[in-house]
């Protein structure tokens, strides 16, 4: 009851083209106390002071204006749900997709989470019909451009080079420094999951759930996959020598699976 009307009346005002519900919300993995990821498309962003008017009908607790990643408002409904709330230009978020689908541009981890973001998003409202537009037009096949440069892109992060992610992990045990190989493992297992993403043509569903997502949808897993990942996890502060020959097992048995896939 509370969503619903907080969403309607973002609706009522005029910089507001879109709005959409994504996140767990609109999948099959939710319940009662589960977060709302709410993203409202608006020409400009509205003011804070209308958006907090609007919010303290409907919350118990605010944060107006976080912007450690997207502009967005963080807040607990009268419920006792959490909701996150990230407004954003319909423009700017049509050319981020546009670079990745269409110019096949790779990242390091996450390429295609906005991808992901819009195709799996419920529209909610959409005044003039430019998010459904939008949402058509990139409901298409995985390119095989967009594959191969991913894949590409990530796999020589893991493995190969001077800044590769293995030998900086190597490094840092080395020299004790365990808050560098938390960092380096984290940013290991980004481009890690791009890649089994990318292997079997799914877009990227963010930071949460990755391995479930993975066992759910992926047709293609390197051997070993969970087992390898839950070693790494339990040795990663306590045997040094296993983390190694745990990342040296991931790495081997991706470039394995991808070379019977090909």
């Amino acid at each position: 009851m509370f969503f619903e009307s907080l969403w309607k009346e973002f609706v009522l005002l005029s910089e507001v083209e879109a709005i959409a519900l994504g996140g767990s919300r609109v999948g099959a993995h939710y319940d009662e106390k589960s977060d709302y990821d709410l993203y409202i498309y608006c020409t400009r962003v509205p003011e804070s002071d209308v958006r907090e008017r609007i919010l303290e009908k409907y919350c118990r607790y605010m944060e107006i204006g976080n912007s450690f990643w997207e502009l967005e408002d963080d807040c607990t409904l009268k419920d006792g749900v959490d909701i996150d709330i990230l407004y954003r230009n319909l423009e700017d978020f049509s050319r981020d997709i546009h670079s990745v689908v269409e110019k096949h541009i790779a990242h390091n981890g996450y390429t295609t989470c906005m991808w992901h973001n819009l195709i799996h998003s419920r529209i909610l409202y959409d005044k003039n019909g430019k998010l459904t537009t939008l949402q058509n037009k990139y409901n298409v096949p995985y390119p095989d451009g967009l594959k191969d440069n991913i894949i590409k892109q990530n796999l020589r992060l893991l493995r190969g080079n001077l800044p590769s992610y293995d030998l900086k992990i190597k490094k840092a045990i080395i020299r004790k420094d365990w808050v560098s190989v938390n960092h380096r493992t984290a940013a290991f297992l980004e481009s890690y999951f791009d890649i089994i993403f990318a292997l079997n043509k799914l877009t990227h569903p963010g930071e949460k759930r990755m391995l479930q997502y993975a066992k759910e949808q992926a047709e293609i897993l390197p051997v070993n996959f969970e087992e390898n990942l839950n070693c790494l996890f339990q040795n990663l502060f306590t045997d040094p020598d296993m983390v190694l020959r745990t990342l040296t097992a991931i790495i081997f048995a991706v470039e394995s699976v991808m070379e019977t896939s090909a």
